[in-house]
C-alpha cells in the first residue's frame, strides 16, 4: 500500500512529460520511503531499476548488466557488460529512440566500488544530453555521501542534475492516514513514538494499544526498532559511541552547548563538529529564539521523533529490556509519556498553522513559525512562547500548546496575552491550542477579545 508522496510523484512526472534528457538526485535517510516512491514512479513506465550492493565493482557491474539485458530481452542473462561506461553507454543509446527511465537505486554503493563512475556518467551526460531522452535517477541513502559527492559544487556531476529531491519523513496528516484503528489520541501518541518514517510506521500494529505496540518494538530485544537507533548511526558515522552520548545527553536534558560538552566529558569545539553532523542528519536540529540569526541561546533539540522517544527512553531501561521486563520498562516510561508529547503537540500545531497559510486560510500571512524565549522585561523572568510567526513589522501571531487532559483555562489565554506584549507588533492574532478542548470562561473571553482562535487536538485531526 504507497501512501502520500503525491507532490513528490508529480514532480517527477513532470519531469518524464519533458520527453527530454532529465536528471534527477533522489536522497534522504534510510527507511524514509525514497525506493518506494520511485517505484510507484516507475510502475507503468518503460524503466530499468538496479540497486546496487556494498560489494565490489564486479558484482555490482554483473547485477547492472542484468537487470539491462532483462529489460531489453525480457529474459534473464547471465551476460556482462565489461565496463560500467559500455552498460550506461548502450541505455543511453536505448532512449535515443523511447521514452526510458534509468534508476540507480543506493548509489553510493556502485560509487564507491567503481571510483570512476562518476567521471564516467558526467561524461556521458554531456555527449548524449542533446539527443537522449533518457530519464536518469539516481537514488542514496548516505546523506554525507550524496551531498558531498553528487550535489557539491566540487563533485564531477555538479551542473549536470535537472531536478533533485530531498525526502523527508511524513508529517502527521499523512502519518495519519496509515492507521484506521487507532484513536486520535493514539495517532498523536505513535507520531510522537517513531515519528514519520514510513519504515517504522509499519511496525506499528493499529489493530494493538499503543502500550503493547510500545512493549512489541522499543522494550523487545528481537525488534528490528530496539537496536534501529544505533545501527542507523553506525552506517553513517565513523564514531558511533560519542555520537550516542551527545544524542542521550540532549534526549536526557541538556540542551546548551556547554551543558552537553559537560554530560559527554568532551570539548565544545568536539561537540561542535558531531553536533553538526547530527543536524546534516537531519537527527538533531540547533534552535535560536524567534526572530534572532544569531545567538548565545541556542540550543539543541532532537529532531527526529523515533530518536528522541529511543534515547530519552531505552538507554536508561536496556538492563531490565534485556531481561525481558517489558512491563517494568513501560512502567517506568508512562508517568513521563505526558510530558514528552508536549514538543510533540507543538509540532502537530505548527504543520496545523502552516496548513492553514498553504490553503489560505490563515489570519497572519507568516514567513517562517519558530519558538521564543528569552526574559520578560517587565517581570524579570525567563519566559517562553511555544509557537511565532511574523507577516511584517506589524503583524503577528503567537500560540499556546496544551496536551493535558484539563480543558485549557482563562490562565493560558491571560499568559498569552502578556507574553504576546513583549514585542512591538500593533496587529496580533492569538491561537490556543488545547488537547482536551476549553473551558467556558475561556470561550467566551476569546470570543470577547476577537482576535483568539481556540483549537481542539480533534479539530486538527
Amino acid at each position: 500500500m504507497f501512501i502520500g508522496r503525491e507532490r513528490e510523484l508529480d514532480s517527477l512526472n513532470q519531469l518524464y512529460t519533458s520527453d527530454k534528457f532529465e536528471f534527477a538526485v533522489i536522497y534522504g535517510r534510510r527507511r524514509v520511503g525514497k525506493t518506494a516512491l520511485i517505484n510507484e514512479f516507475i510502475k507503468d513506465k518503460k524503466a530499468i531499476y538496479f540497486m546496487g550492493v556494498e560489494s565490489n565493482e564486479k558484482q555490482n557491474l554483473e547485477n547492472f548488466s542484468r537487470n539491462i539485458l532483462e529489460y531489453k530481452t525480457g529474459l534473464q542473462a547471465d551476460t556482462a557488460f565489461l565496463t560500467f561506461q559500455a552498460a550506461l553507454e548502450y541505455v543511453f543509446k536505448l532512449a535515443e529512440n523511447e521514452r526510458l527511465i534509468l534508476a540507480i537505486d543506493e548509489y553510493p554503493y556502485v560509487a564507491r566500488s567503481s571510483k570512476s563512475l562518476a567521471s564516467t556518467i558526467q561524461l556521458l551526460v554531456d555527449k548524449y544530453k542533446e539527443n537522449s531522452r533518457l530519464m536518469l535517477i539516481l537514488c542514496g541513502s548516505s546523506m554525507s555521501y550524496m551531498e558531498d559527492q553528487v550535489l557539491a559544487y566540487k563533485a564531477p556531476l555538479y551542473g549536470r542534475r535537472t531536478a533533485q529531491m530531498k525526502i523527508l519523513p511524513f508529517d502527521f496528516a499523512d502519518t495519519c492516514r496509515y492507521f484506521k484503528n487507532f484513536s486520535d489520541e493514539d495517532k498523536a501518541l505513535i507520531y510522537g513514538i517513531v515519528g514519520g518514517t514510513p519504515q517504522y510506521l509499519l511496525q506499528m500494529d493499529d489493530g494493538l494499544s499503543v502500550e503493547d505496540n510500545i512493549k512489541n518494538t522499543f522494550l523487545n530485544p528481537i525488534s528490528s526498532l530496539f537496536e534501529e537507533p544505533e545501527n542507523l548511526l553506525k552506517q553513517e558515522v565513523r564514531e558511533p559511541a560519542l555520537y550516542n552520548a551527545i544524542i542521550t545527553a540532549i534526549a536526557t536534558g541538556a540542551s546548551r552547548m556547554a551543558e552537553i560538552s559537560s554530560k559527554v566529558g568532551e570539548d565544545t569545539s568536539v561537540c561542535s563538529t558531531y553536533l553538526r553532523n547530527l543536524i546534516n542528519l537531519g537527527i538533531v536540529q540547533k534552535e535560536t529564539p524567534y526572530g534572532e540569526k544569531a545567538s548565545r541561546k541556542s540550543i539543541y533539540t532532537i529532531d527526529d521523533n523515533m530518536f528522541r522517544f529511543w534515547f530519552r527512553f531505552v538507554p536508561e531501561n536496556s538492563s531490565i529490556i534485556a531481561r525481558g521486563a517489558a512491563d517494568l520498562a513501560y512502567k517506568r516510561i508512562e508517568p513521563h509519556l505526558p510530558d514528552y508529547m508536549g514538543k510533540v503537540f507543538e509540532e502537530i500545531c505548527k504543520q496545523y498553522l502552516w496548513r492553514l497559510l498553504l490553503n489560505g486560510e490563515s489570519p497572519v500571512e507568516f514567513k517562517d513559525l519558530g519558538r521564543w524565549w528569552g526574559t520578560d522585561p517587565a517581570a524579570r523572568t525567563q519566559t517562553e512562547i511555544d509557537i511565532m510567526g511574523e507577516q511584517d513589522y506589524e503583524t503577528a501571531l503567537f500560540g499556546e500548546c496544551k496536551w493535558t487532559n484539563e480543558k485549557v483555562d482563562t490562565g493560558v489565554l491571560d499568559k498569552l496575552v502578556k507574553r504576546s506584549q513583549m514585542f512591538h507588533y500593533r496587529k496580533v492574532w492569538l491561537y490556543l491550542f488545547g488537547k482536551n478542548g476549553f473551558t467556558e470562561v475561556c470561550r467566551r473571553r476569546a470570543e470577547e477579545m476577537g482576535n483568539v482562535s481556540l483549537i481542539t487536538y480533534k479539530n486538527i485531526v
